[in-house]
This record gives structure tokens, C-alpha cells and sequence, in this order.
């Protein structure tokens, strides 16, 4: 791996960092919140930041760190569904069905407008995350091993 390599994986590693403290953050908010039937319009915004924080941190383990990672290791650039099920491969992740899932909803917060759907996005979420917080943490640890073993 060059130098250029590494520097680019660990910028990328310190975008995730940074999204998944944020993503914990609201994560914890939101899950003394709970699942209820009427939110105040503060809880409402918190839900929908741990939403967008949620997309966003999928995104970047997704579509850039797998991506990334895939390059590095010279695999054939793929689909989504490719890049999910190389990380399970590699030990990233530990289910490829619960990134494609965390991936469909990913694609439905960004689409949704219906009022009586939030609720059902909301209790997604909240018991999604936790595997998208898990799957940073092991980035960083896999990451750190690749470019050990580049030196």
C-alpha cells in the first residue's frame, strides 16, 4: 500500500470516526425517547437527525470505506450487494442480510414522506444501529491491521 493509500484510508477512517460518535449520540437520545405513538416536535427533530446520522454513517461504511477497501485489496469493483458481502467475508460484518437491510432503509429515509410511516422508520432505526456503530468500530480495527500489514 502506498502513502497515498494510507493517508486516504486514514481520512476516511477519521470521517467515520467522527459520524459514528455523532450517530451514538443520537442513538442514545432517541432510544430513552422510545417507541410511542405521539412525539413532542423535539423528540421529533432528534429522531430525525439519528435518521439522517443513520444514512449518513451507513453511506460512508457503505459506499466509501467498502468501497475503499475493495480497491485496496484489488477486488473487482461491484455492486452494493458485492461490497456487503465481501465485508462478511472478510469479518467487517457479521451478517450480509442485515447490511442489505440497513441498505433498503437507508434508501427509504431518504424517500419517505408519510407521516404514519415515520414511526415504523423510527423503530428500524433504533433497532438497526447498533450493527452500523458495531461495523465502524471494526473498520477501524481492520483497517489499522491492512496497513500494518502493508508496512
Amino acid at each position: 500500500m502506498s502513502n497515498y493509500e494510507k493517508e486516504l484510508l486514514a481520512e476516511e477512517l477519521k470521517l467515520l470516526k467522527s459520524a459514528n460518535e455523532i450517530l451514538i449520540y443520537s442513538y442514545e437520545g432517541c432510544e430513552k425517547i422510545g417507541i410511542k405513538e405521539k412525539y413532542t416536535f423535539g423528540e421529533l427533530d432528534k429522531f430525525e437527525a439519528l435518521t439522517s446520522r443513520f444514512a449518513r454513517t451507513s453511506d460512508i461504511i457503505i459506499q466509501k470505506m467498502f468501497r475503499l477497501i475493495d480497491i485496496l485489496e484489488l477486488e473487482e469493483p461491484g455492486s452494493v450487494i458485492d461490497r456487503i458481502n465481501r465485508a462478511e467475508k472478510r469479518g467487517i460484518i457479521n451478517s450480509a442480510e442485515t447490511f442489505k437491510e440497513i441498505r433498503r432503509l437507508r434508501n427509504s429515509i431518504a424517500h419517505e414522506y408519510i407521516p404514519s410511516a415515520i414511526e415504523g422508520m423510527f423503530r428500524k432505526v433504533l433497532k438497526l444501529t447498533p450493527y452500523v456503530i458495531e461495523c465502524a468500530e471494526k473498520l477501524e480495527d481492520y483497517c489499522k491491521k491492512l496497513m500494518e500489514k502493508s508496512n
